[in-house]
C-alpha cells in the first residue's frame, strides 16, 4: 500500500524493492571494502577469494555464485593470482577453464577482516535477532530464484 492507502502497482513494489537491495549492497559493499583494507584486498577481490576459499571453482562458476559477468570475476580473478592469494589449478573436467583456488597467502588474508565482520555480525544479530535475519535472508533468496526464472523464459 501506499502511504494515502491505495495498492502500489507492481512496477512500483519491484523498483522500491530494486532501490531497497541496492541500497543494502552499497551498504554492505562499503562496509566490506573498509573491513577488506586490513588485508590488502578489495572488497570485490575479497569476494571472489572467499568464493573460491569454499573450493576451487571456474571463473564462471565464481561469476553464477556471485551473479555477476564472467569477465568482471576473471579480471579480478588475474589480479588475485599477480598478488599471489590466488592460482590457477588444472581441471580435470574441462582442460580450458581452468580451477582458481586461493593460495596459503589468500587464506591469510581471509582471516584478516574476521574479527571487524564478526563485530558487524554480533551487531546486526543484536539489533535484528537471528529469527528475523534468517527470515529476511530466505526472502532474498526467493526473489532472487523468482528473478532467475524470469530471466530463463
Amino acid at each position: 500500500m501506499s502511504v494515502d492507502g491505495t495498492p502500489r502497482p507492481p512496477a512500483s513494489l519491484l523498483g522500491e524493492a530494486s532501490l531497497a537491495v541496492a541500497r543494502l549492497h552499497g551498504r554492505l559493499l562499503s562496509a566490506h571494502e573498509r573491513m577488506a583494507r586490513a588485508s590488502g584486498l578489495t572488497a570485490a577481490r575479497w569476494q571472489v577469494l572467499e568464493t573460491v576459499a569454499e573450493g576451487p571453482r571456474t571463473v564462471s562458476d565464481v561469476a553464477r555464485h556471485l551473479g555477476t559477468r564472467r569477465q568482471s570475476v576473471q579480471r579480478i580473478a588475474d589480479a588475485l593470482v599477480d598478488a599471489g592469494v590466488a592460482e590457477y589449478r588444472p581441471n580435470p573436467a574441462h582442460s580450458r577453464a581452468r580451477l582458481l583456488a586461493p593460495t596459503e597467502a589468500g587464506h591469510e588474508a581471509l582471516r584478516g577482516p574476521d574479527p571487524q565482520r564478526a563485530r558487524m555480525a554480533e551487531a546486526l544479530l543484536a539489533e535484528l535477532g537471528e529469527e528475523e535475519l534468517r527470515h529476511t535472508l530466505a526472502r532474498l533468496h526467493t526473489l532472487s530464484e523468482a528473478v532467475d526464472r524470469w530471466e530463463e523464459r
